[in-house]
């Protein structure tokens, strides 16, 4: 009988999986990349076993954890436009995004670990956020609310300039009237 790859995660393991990739963010976020995988899995509420047998290294671990972070944000946007009219959404994944990268920049020090052996979590990051941010412009293009001449690309390296403001708790204030500006930049507007 052939082997048809891995067996899909019982829904325990996957919800074990999950707190372990949320509990990392967190760790390494705000602890670096020293922090021990034993206090990961504590916080997490599983054993080390239970970690070791869904991340067999830290590097994995880290890897993963930012690319569930990346995947949260690009799964977000066709999630807000089924609730929100599509300007709307696209401000809404703008807030997202910061968060994403106020959450990258926190991992930093344990990402470049994880380059440093070898692999590159950031291979597909651009390419996903593009698309998601261009399924979101799109939308406020058909809709009439967001203007059609925008590349997503232009709009994403807009939202990274935004997001070096919102690195401090002080500046998220300072980082969502930037946001506003931004996306008033990304509004249609009526001719004459």
């Amino acid at each position: 009988m052939p082997d048809n790859g891995p067996r899909p995660l019982r829904a325990d393991a996957l919800r074990n999986r999950q707190r372990l990739l949320d509990a990392a963010v967190r760790a390494f976020s705000h602890a670096g990349p020293e922090v021990t995988l034993d206090s990961i899995a504590k916080e997490a509420g599983v054993g080390i076993g239970t970690l070791y047998r869904h991340f067999p290294t830290r590097e994995a671990l880290v890897e993963a954890a930012y690319r569930n972070e990346l995947t949260k944000l690009c799964d977000a946007a066709p999630e807000l436009l089924a609730s929100l009219p599509p300007d709307q959404a696209v401000r809404a994944w703008m807030d997202r995004f910061v968060d994403y990268l106020s959450t990258k920049r926190g991992m930093a020090d344990a990402l470049r670990l994880v380059i440093a052996s070898g692999a590159n979590p950031y291979a597909h990051s651009r390419d996903r956020l593009v698309a998601a941010l261009g399924l979101l412009l799109g939308a406020g293009s058909a809709a009439g609310t967001v203007r059609a001449d925008i590349a997503p690309a232009d709009v994403l390296a807009g939202l990274s300039g935004v997001s070096l403001v919102a690195g401090e708790p002080h500046q998220r204030e300072q980082a969502g009237r930037l946001l506003d500006l931004l996306m008033d930049g990304l509004r249609r507007r009526p001719p004459g």
